[in-house]
């Protein structure tokens, strides 16, 4: 008897012990979900079934602008136009005996580096400025010969032009060779400046492609350029290139394959994807019913309509056990910086506590 009530005290003690906490993993999901029963909850919990998937995927994007902004493909003239900054080299050749321009001596005039000013004009002897801004190297040829004709009537003029920097472009990041390429016409690609600085870094992860034109930022995935011709834009003037890694993300916790931080292997990733990216669920812990989604909005984004959440703080509950559940799980798109929560399954509190049981009663044994 006295064996007896020892073995009874002491699986009181284990039961009083596990009732209050036990080494688990993860939490479970009544834990989370509970804070939503209180009078002011904080969170807003949204089951997630094929009935409200499509709405919840119009909802403000989170971590991210919500997509990839890029310019289509266009093609024009492929001669380069003269713009401010840029540099002409003439030579003019004149036959005559009394040559205004030319000496005895040399039938040949050199002009190197003029410099297209502010106002789009060079200056030429006898012609002052001449507008040249705008206009295609042969056009603008032809213009000065003209102008010089009433001057020198057999005057013949060869134009040279090379690019300032409003007619170059800048190659910032992401290749073997970064820098400064001038435009050799109006049709260079970005494809094409990013084969003449090297390609892209091999060690990139994921690269992105952005394109910085005035006040504006272009941005797609490389591999999407790559693939996809409509998408090799023609590059403009100052513009400037970066290639970087895609640097969106989303978490893993809980009874998960794995917990890391998980960046972005596409453009969009669906829950079922993200599970199958970090390992899936732990077969002997997680609950297949409460995968969670948590996620945070901009205070701007709640509303109290279908349009938006009802808080800035939202939890996504998933069950997997059904099959709307997983034909949901597969449409449902997780943001960036979204973590993905796979909770404890109560069974494994259960087993716990039996082990625990059958250590107690091992040990009375013992005794």
């Amino acid at each position: 008897m006295h064996m007896f009530r020892k073995t009874a005290l002491m699986m009181a003690a284990i039961l009083a012990l596990a009732s209050c906490s036990l080494p688990r993993g993860a939490a479970l999901s009544s834990e989370i979900l509970r804070q939503q029963e209180t009078d002011t909850p904080t969170i807003d919990v949204i089951p997630v079934g094929r009935e409200n998937v499509s709405r919840l995927a119009k909802w403000p994007a989170t971590g991210w602008h919500g997509h990839y902004h890029w310019l289509e493909a266009s093609r024009g003239p492929s001669a380069p136009l003269i713009r401010a900054g840029d540099k002409i080299d003439l030579v003019i050749w004149d036959s005559q005996q009394n040559s205004l321009l030319t000496n005895p001596s040399s039938k040949t005039v050199t002009m190197n580096g003029l410099v297209v000013s502010p106002s789009g004009a060079v200056f030429v002897p006898y012609l002052e400025d001449v507008v040249v801004r705008g206009m295609t190297p042969s056009n603008a040829r032809r213009k000065i010969q003209d102008a010089l004709s009433p001057i020198v009537p057999d005057a013949q003029v060869q134009l040279t032009l090379s690019a300032g920097q409003s007619n170059s472009v800048d190659l910032v990041s992401g290749v073997a060779r970064p820098g400064t390429y001038p435009l050799p016409g109006r049709n260079y690609t970005i494809l094409s400046l990013i084969a003449q600085g090297g390609g892209i870094s091999e060690n990139l992860r994921n690269p992105i492609v952005r394109l910085i034109r005035g006040s504006q930022t272009f941005e797609i995935r490389a591999d999407t350029l790559f693939s996809t011709a409509s998408k090799n834009a023609a590059l403009r003037g100052n513009d400037k290139v970066l290639v970087q890694e895609d640097d969106r993300y989303f978490t893993a916790l809980g009874a998960t394959g794995s917990e890391k931080l998980f960046y972005f292997e596409k453009e969009s990733i669906t829950a079922l994807e993200a599970l199958s990216i970090i390992g899936g669920l732990s077969d002997s812990r997680a609950d297949p019913k409460g995968v969670l989604i948590l996620r945070e909005y901009a205070a701007s984004a709640v509303r109290n309509d279908d349009r938006g959440p009802n808080l800035p703080q939202v939890v996504f509950t998933i069950d997997l056990t059904t099959a709307d559940g997983l034909f949901a799980a597969r449409a449902f798109q997780i943001n960036p910086r979204d973590t993905v929560l796979a909770t404890e399954s109560p069974i494994t509190v259960v087993q716990t506590i039996f082990s625990l049981f059958g250590s107690a009663l091992g040990l009375a044994n013992r005794i």
